[in-house]
């Protein structure tokens, strides 16, 4: 192929409507693009080079030629770029789906037509309806004929003159009620098509024709004094009626309305389709699209638009979508704010939130399944808490204060989901008389983020309180105080029924007993939990050597635990030689420790 000139090949676009295609050195199709000005596109993508993403970059240097058709209206390129993105399957474009893997309902093109489901379409041999996307709703369908109508199953050519030349007998069908025989001539063929004219009103989304057929049926049934048939008939009309009620009505005000709306995030464009007839939602679809280049909201969008109007054959006149599209697609598009057209466009839009929720939780969870278990376990407890970053340090805060004495606190702290016991601090209670587990929590919390700000040492990912609203409460006060608040994130977990507490929410999380994330909350809490107790016990056996040590002349509370706290225990103080004793609490009292040991082991 020659040397690409792209000034030479630009001169020859013009400004017209109309759709062009990139071709790369080998001669392949590697892009192809709709505009409603041919010139003023092409261009951008050559003399707007600094305003290009990654990929846009590498399909430029890519492109050794230049390809376009002019057509009337931009439309005509929408539907022209739909087709040409099908047959070529360019490498830079969102690739359409054809939903070949969907099935459709056929009613079959033959004298006594079938209704049958297939993955092939062939529009040679019938009516396609679909795709169907959901198969439930197709088999609920396919069971109402089944109720409604006596349709043949079976695969023989019924022309007239293989009926008359009497090639096919009955079947058990026609025994048991499912069939009247026209494989023998049972029933005649005009009366076959009424029931088949009804299938295709059903499968159009217009219940109305077959209700009016039915009841007229019923009605003429009853004039006869047929009142057994005229049962028959208001039964099937019951049957219409039941499969009504399970459709979700709109408002037959709306008539018939083709809904869209897309969500998208850095990746990919989720869009959801609703198809309304007579005020009815009878299709649903929602599809996920990869993004190539730096496609907007509304490109893709439109191209769904074309897409989904073609595979559902839809003529609707208007279009309701959750953004404005400048474009004409031959049919009014109105982004509703009030009314039944809103309640409407919210209900397709919570279906694309939800299914790209889904979909971002799937890739999370497949993310998740490759990642170590450390990560894992923090990644699910992210989704369990609903956090915004994973909780790599996280810090815990339990109360001691066993029959009311020695009130102490500790704070154990997990980095990466173990134990850091360095980070372990524990608390000494000082402003709170009493067993108070409200106010320790706050004085706790209080102190330890002081100091944190204070060092700029740096805030947790997640602090846990081991206990349950009043705990969490109290801690929330002291973060307020400090003006963390709305910071940090902060639960609280209760003991009795492991319940997880936010701030200012009075209904508890339950997580799966078996989740690893609550798991880890539970080691967290029973690590804090230990190191409290183990400090509280440590504090009441040095109160109960200091109050020993009390019992010696001139010894207070003061000189005992300085004592304690250079010897480490009364038995390496009795050990000690004078002077090492008389460096720390001098001679005189010295000399009364030694004498009070000596009379002790007489």
């Amino acid at each position: 192929m020659p040397e690409f000139d792209y000034k030479q090949e630009l001169a020859k676009v013009p400004h017209e409507p109309g759709v062009y295609r990139y071709f790369d050195a080998t001669g392949e199709v590697i892009y192809v693009g709709k505009a409603k000005d041919l010139k003023n596109r092409v261009s951008s993508y050559f003399t707007n080079s600094k305003g290009h993403d990654r990929k846009t970059l590498r399909l430029v240097s890519q492109i050794r030629k230049i390809e376009f058709t002019i057509v009337h209206t931009e439309f005509d390129a929408l539907l022209l770029e739909n087709q040409l993105i099908k047959r070529y399957q360019p490498k830079f474009n969102i690739l359409l789906r054809d939903d070949k893997t969907y099935p459709f309902v056929c009613v079959t093109n033959e004298h006594f037509p079938r209704v049958v489901t297939t993955r092939r379409i062939d529009r040679k041999l019938g009516t396609f309806y679909g795709p169907f996307a959901n198969l439930k709703p197709m088999y609920t369908v396919l069971d109402m004929f089944s109720q409604l109508f006596t349709i043949r199953t079976c695969n023989y050519n019924l022309a007239p003159e293989n009926i008359e030349a009497g090639k096919y007998k009955v079947c058990l069908e026609y025994h048991i009620g499912n069939c009247k025989g026209p494989c023998e001539g049972k029933q005649a063929e005009e009366d076959y098509n009424s029931d088949i004219e009804q299938v295709h009103h059903i499968l159009k989304g217009n219940l109305k024709p077959a209700q009016e057929y039915f009841k007229n049926q019923m009605v003429e049934a009853a004039g006869n004094l047929a009142f057994e048939q005229a049962q028959k008939y208001k039964e099937k009309m019951d049957v219409l009626q039941r499969f009504q009620s399970k459709s979700t009505v709109v408002n037959p005000k709306i008539a018939d309305a083709d809904v869209f709306t897309i969500a998208s995030d850095e990746s990919a464009a989720y869009i959801n389709f609703m198809k309304v007839v007579n005020g009815t939602i009878v299709q649903t679809h929602t599809v996920e699209i990869k993004k190539k280049l730096d496609e907007t909201d509304q490109d893709l969008l439109v191209m769904m638009i074309i897409e989904f109007r073609d595979q559902y054959g839809s003529q609707a006149k208007e279009i309701i979508s959750n953004i404005p599209l400048d474009i004409d697609l031959k049919a009014e598009v109105t982004v509703p704010q009030i009314g039944d057209k809103k309640k409407l466009l919210d209900m397709s839009l919570k279906n694309v939130l939800y299914f790209r929720r889904e979909r971002q939780e799937r890739a999370a969870a497949e993310a998740t399944a490759s990642a170590s278990k450390k990560d894992r376990v923090l990644i699910r407890l992210k989704q369990d808490l609903q956090l915004k970053t994973l909780p790599n340090r996280i810090e815990c805060f339990d109360n001691s204060n066993i029959q009311g004495t020695n009130p102490v606190s500790a704070m154990v702290c997990f980095i990466g989901g173990k134990p850091a016991n360095k980070e372990y601090r524990h608390f000494s209670i000082k402003t709170v008389i009493g067993p108070n587990d409200f106010a320790s929590m706050y004085e706790v919390v209080t102190r330890r983020y002081t100091r944190v700000l204070t060092e700029d040492t740096g805030l947790p990912d997640l602090i846990v309180i081991d206990g349950g609203k009043g705990q969490l409460s109290a801690a929330c006060d002291a973060l307020k105080d400090l003006d963390l608040y709305g910071k940090v994130p902060i639960i609280g977990i209760a003991k009795r029924l492991e319940e997880i507490y936010f701030p200012e929410d009075n209904l508890p999380l339950y997580i799966d007993k078996k989740s690893e994330s609550l798991k880890l909350i539970q080691r967290i809490r029973d690590e804090a939990h230990r190191f409290a107790i183990t400090y509280h016990r440590d504090k009441r056996s040095r109160n109960s050597l200091i109050s020993e040590l009390e019992n010696v002349e001139g010894i207070g509370k003061k000189t005992a635990a300085k004592l304690l706290k250079h010897f480490k225990g009364v038995t390496k103080i009795r050990e000690a030689s004078f002077d090492e004793v008389a460096e720390i609490v001098g001679k005189d009292r010295a000399v009364k420790l030694k004498q009070y040991f000596d009379a002790i082991e007489q």
